[in-house]
């Protein structure tokens, strides 16, 4: 049906306003599963130290003879171990103009974008804490690297074949050698949960990628896997675990993000922390045009306080 002549449309009609929500619908995926449950520290130097220690081994023969002059023990040493701290930064440059405008959504670009970039600072360091990052000395032209809590792990592993620890040695951790991929399996899980517990620790979270996160869900374990029937007598298919309940304690699975997908990280959060040198710092850069600058900055070391409290179940991929 033809339009009649002369109908007014908004089509074509000078001063329509914009349609455009006063709001901006975010989807920020930055969650920090591992430096949000491990501990808070200090550092005082680009170099941050500390020491672990162990038991020596117990013995079946510990005896003396009646009367006997008994000689000293050989009583172990502590270990001197560190790492190096790590400048992270974000710089944010907006325009006076763009401040200045009417803008849908927030009043200010700058702080908007200044809480963004604080958010992405929170990801680098989840991902380079959780990742297989060797430690790298500070120079006058090299920037200084923290060691990603992977490269520590020298215990309580299961790696695949050709894949070498890495660890602490001389002042440096290396990062790990990766071996050939296997599935990841429950076999595997329970065998560095074992040595785990063998070592002392008292792991409380698998932190693990999506794909794998979802492979844990299939492990049979000792139940057998039903449904959950609600108030309203509807079955729920139960399709995804969250906790293991294993021989030595309860962990629970954490899907990560940022973590390698390769890994499955064995956690005890009471054995790490983050030690800042320079906490966080937002400050005004200087002014030379026509723009605001904001330098957003963190000077933070991993520091892993006994390796053996934690494991890895490493060179794994989905089933």
């Amino acid at each position: 049906m033809a339009v009649p002549g002369n109908t007014i449309q908004a089509v074509g009609r000078v001063g329509v306003r914009e349609d455009l929500a006063d709001k901006i619908y975010e989807l920020f995926p930055d969650d920090t599963p591992f430096t949000s449950n491990i501990g808070r520290g200090t550092a005082s130097s680009t170099y941050t130290e500390w020491q672990t220690d162990v038991l020596s081994s117990a013995s079946a023969t510990n005896a003396a003879v009646q009367g006997d002059d008994t000689p000293n023990s050989n009583r172990p040493n502590t270990t001197r171990v560190g790492t190096y701290t790590q400048i992270s930064t974000k710089v944010v440059s907006v325009s006076t103009t763009v401040e200045a405008v009417n803008k849908a959504g927030r009043r200010s670009e700058l702080a908007r974008e200044i809480m963004k970039a604080g958010r992405e600072m929170n990801t680098d360091i989840e991902l380079r804490a959780t990742g297989n990052y060797a430690s790298v000395a500070p120079t006058a032209s090299v920037a200084g690297l923290t060691a990603g809590a992977l490269a520590w792990l020298t215990t309580n592993v299961n790696r695949g074949a050709t894949g070498a620890s890495g660890g602490f040695s001389a002042g440096l951790v290396a990062a790990a050698t990766n071996g050939t991929l296997r599935t990841y399996t429950e076999t595997l899980l329970k065998d560095v949960l074992q040595k785990t517990w063998a070592s002392g620790g008292n792991p409380k979270m698998v932190i693990m990628s999506g794909p794998l996160k979802q492979t844990s869900s299939t492990f049979a374990g000792i139940a057998q896997q039903r449904h959950e029937v609600g108030d309203r007598g509807q079955a729920k298919i139960i399709a995804g675990a969250d906790v293991y309940v294993g021989d030595f304690g309860q962990v629970q699975f954490v899907p990560s993000r940022f973590t390698s997908g390769r890994d499955a990280f064995v956690v005890d959060p009471q054995y790490w922390d983050i030690a800042d040198l320079d906490g966080l710092v937002v400050e005004d850069l200087a002014k030379t045009g026509l723009a605001k600058r904001k330098l957003m900055r963190r000077e933070w070391a991993l520091r892993c306080k006994n390796q053996a409290a934690s494991g890895v179940v490493a060179d794994v991929q989905a089933a």
